[in-house]
């Protein structure tokens, strides 16, 4: 039951999070039958299953809701901006209540109360019944049991000729089972009488329906209940919803004898026949073609229904615990590493054998790497969707009107990447609605549209992932900024500057140029979040901004936290590894080239003047140099940067590794990865290094 516990916590997290992205949506279009229901099914999904696993406050809470947006979907009530706001408080309510046994905040039963009474007045008081109150905790899980499985019913629906003459038209009943599911109808026009004796007020005419619902059968009973006196009614349950075989299901001779359309010994009789039963049955004149459709069309029904069933069956999502995702990636690391010494084993006995055994593990093992580090990317919509009630609740607050946009959400990133680019994007969209977007009247005033605009990106880009968020707002002011720069001594007044490295002044810590705090910004603390935090795993921040058009942000991030391509080098006798997806080329450094540049670390390369970093002096290394060196150049933010090693070995396939408390604090170095031979390679943090060469003023130009 624990077990059942946890999984419904986590499928109402999936659910809540679905629901506010439909809100949303539907505050936007509020005649969107798609969205309705879509909301209509995730409350009644939150509600049966709180039922069947003890979570009778939140079925009991949600009850009344579902009524409402059953309301909606039957055209009595209409969606408002209040409905909204009340269904979104709602979703909190629920996550609430949800997470209080697991050591959350206790929930507010007051407030779940208020949000009850505020729903039951939107209820019009005709269609106040005991159906429309919270039902007894019994009855939900009796309801969520009749409600869970798709079943599927055999209807036989013959009118009486004189159901016309009490104005009743079956038409509208048909139309309204259709609605409870997936229905198939079959008219009977057999009884249709010569045209001399038909009676145009009389109906002549029935229907076979063979429809798949999760309601039970007291629903179908409700459709017809205002003509059972004036119709026979057959309602057959005719498939529990449990099987997978298509193949299994009842043949037409066994449906129509079953259904009383003929006689068992006439069955037997055309079953000595060669032709095929259904056309036999036709030529006998024994059952009409329409009624041999009819079985036709109820066995293709199920038949489809079944094998629909047995391919969501073998298509199954599982869920696994992420700490048993990262076990199996940390072991496909050390498989990586042992595959390495294993290729150099090989190599270096030089046996033929042994090579060609390597190398078909080395493509083993790259398969297995691929597939391992596939499972652990998701696609960054499930981030991106969180956002959107977001900033419908800071707009609103501030008074703002901001239409956010999304586009790329089926991008894909290491999980441990995601779950670390919440708080950054956060603290750049609040930023974004506080600063960028201005109020309606400052907006017309400009010659802007009322309503601005956030739009949330994410596209491939290498071995990254570019994510930006750019806004229609009024840019960044350059002036305060710098003003602001040189108060806090990060930069001399008559200092010449760039825009773009004035821009820069707000990733500084502490930095703000927010007259007044307030509960969105001005504590100088969201900016400096977003660049440590993106900085830790290897990232790097961007911005662009044009004074009254705008600001744009963009966070370059590794695809992966665990196995990365690196470019291996060396320095003195130890190995160093840059990440490859930042280097652009490799070129030499010879003592002819270091005198050209009068002790400047810059070079030439093809008419560029590329300025580097000596890692020789920024590890005070003291053994010999090579009369050749070796300068990789890496391009970080569109800047291109020298990085000077001994010797570029090439390219590696990094398996990376925590250094430890006692090193995780190394300036410039961001994980180590062990070799085939043993030996360990720091892996260089060229974004560090960047810094930290500026710092000291390593004579970077």
């Amino acid at each position: 039951m624990d077990e059942n516990r946890q999984a419904y916590r986590e499928e109402v997290h999936e659910l809540l999070g679905d629901l506010e992205d439909a809100l949303i949506e539907l505050e936007q279009t509020p005649d969107e039958r798609d969205l309705i229901d879509r909301v209509f099914r995730a409350m009644h999904t939150i509600k049966g299953s709180g039922a069947m696993f003890g979570f009778e406050d939140i079925a009991a809470f949600t009850h009344t809701i579902e009524t409402v947006y059953d309301l909606i979907r039957e055209g009595i009530l209409g969606v408002t901006p209040e409905l909204i706001s009340l269904t979104l408080a709602s979703c909190d309510q629920i996550k609430a209540m949800v997470e209080e046994p697991q050591g959350g905040e206790s929930a507010d039963t007051s407030k779940a109360q208020e949000i009850t009474d505020a729903f039951k007045a939107m209820i019009p008081a005709e269609d106040e019944n005991p159906a429309m109150v919270p039902a007894p905790a019994d009855d939900l899980k009796k309801e969520i049991q009749d409600n869970t499985a798709q079943i599927t019913y055999r209807i036989r629906f013959r009118p009486h000729t004189d159901i016309f003459a009490n104005g009743t038209n079956p038409i509208p009943l048909l139309n309204e089972l259709k609605y409870l599911g997936d229905a198939h109808v079959i008219c009977h026009l057999n009884n249709l009488p010569e045209l001399t004796d038909m009676d145009p007020e009389a109906c002549y005419a029935n229907w076979d329906i063979i429809l798949t619902t999760n309601h039970d059968v007291n629903a179908i009973r409700d459709v017809f209940i205002f003509v059972e006196d004036l119709s026979d009614i057959d309602i057959t349950k005719i498939d529990e919803g449990s099987e997978i075989d298509q193949d299994d299901y009842k043949r037409i001779g066994e449906i129509l004898f079953e259904r009383g359309d003929i006689k068992l010994n006439d069955l037997e009789l055309m079953l000595n026949r060669q032709k095929r039963f259904g056309e036999i049955l036709i030529e006998s004149g024994k059952v009409n073609r329409s009624v041999v459709q009819s079985a036709l069309a109820e066995q293709e029904h199920v038949r489809n229904l079944r094998k629909k069933r047995m391919v969501q069956d073998t298509t199954t999502n599982i869920r696994v615990p992420s700490h048993k995702l990262d076990a199996m990636v940390n072991l496909v690391g050390e498989m990586v590493t042992m595959q390495a010494r294993l290729t150099q084993i090989a190599h270096q006995k030089n046996d033929p054998d042994l090579i060609l055994v390597s190398e078909e593990v080395e493509r083993l093992t790259a398969e297995l790497r691929d597939n391992a580090m596939g499972i652990r990317m998701l696609p960054i919509g499930t981030t991106f969707a969180k956002f959107k009630r977001m900033v419908r609740d800071l707009s609103t607050e501030l008074g703002k009107e901001v239409d956010f946009i999304t586009q790329g959400e089926e991008t894909e990133l290491d999980k441990t990447v995601i779950e670390k680019l919440g708080d950054p994007l956060v603290h750049i969209i609040r930023n974004s609605i506080d600063h960028g977007i201005e109020l309606p009247q400052k907006r017309k005033a400009a010659g802007k549209p009322p309503q601005g605009t956030i739009e949330l990106r994410a596209e491939h880009s290498g071995a990254n992932v570019l994510i930006s968020v750019h806004d229609d707002g009024a840019g960044l002011d350059t002036d305060a900024i710098f003003k602001k720069a040189v108060e806090k001594g990060l930069a001399s007044p008559d200092a010449s500057l760039t825009d773009k490295e004035i821009h820069e002044f707000i990733l500084a810590p502490g930095f703000s140029t927010a007259k007044n705090v307030s509960s969105v910004s001005g504590r100088g603390v969201g900016m400096d979040v977003v660049t440590s935090s993106i900085e830790s795993f290897g990232g790097s921040v961007e911005i662009r901004s044009v004074r009254g058009n705008g600001t744009t942000i963009t966070l370059k991030l590794p695809l992966t936290l665990a196995i990365i391509d690196g470019l291996l080098v060396t320095l003195g006798d130890d190995l160093y590894v840059i990440p490859l997806g930042s280097v652009v080329e490799c070129v030499e450094l010879t003592k002819k080239e270091r005198k050209r540049a009068h002790g400047r670390h810059v070079t030439k390369v093809r008419d560029d003047l590329v300025p580097y970093i000596y890692l020789r002096e920024v590890f005070s290394l003291g053994s010999p140099k090579p009369a050749i060196e070796q300068i990789v150049i890496t391009q970080i933010n569109e800047r291109r940067i020298g990085f000077v090693v001994d010797k570029v070995i090439g390219e590696y396939q990094t398996v990376i590794k925590n250094l430890g408390k006692l090193f995780k604090n190394i300036d410039g170095v961001s994980g180590a990865t062990i070799m085939g031979d043993g030996t360990v390679a720091l892996i260089l943090d060229i974004t560090r290094l960047i810094v930290h060469a500026e710092d000291e003023d390593c004579r970077i130009a």
